[in-house]
């Protein structure tokens, strides 16, 4: 049986979560896709994050014709 530190898994979001803020705060607005490479982190970890931040309303979202960006509150 595989065993996951979920505790880990977590702390790792809440870091991806405090590199998407910091990014968006010294760059501004951004696709998601453009997120995803200031963060340089995988795209799953960075939607993990968005999700966090989210939760938090730290973030909004917006469609963008086919592409949603991303900024503070």
């Amino acid at each position: 049986m595989v065993t996951v530190d979920t505790t880990s898994c977590v702390a790792q979001v809440g870091v991806t979560a405090g590199a998407i803020w910091a990014v968006l705060d010294e760059k501004g607005p951004l696709s998601i896709t453009k997120l995803v490479e200031a963060v340089n982190e995988p795209r799953a970890a960075v939607m993990l994050g968005l999700g966090w931040l989210a939760r938090e309303g730290k973030i909004c979202i917006e469609e963008n014709g086919r592409s949603r960006v991303v900024s503070l509150s």
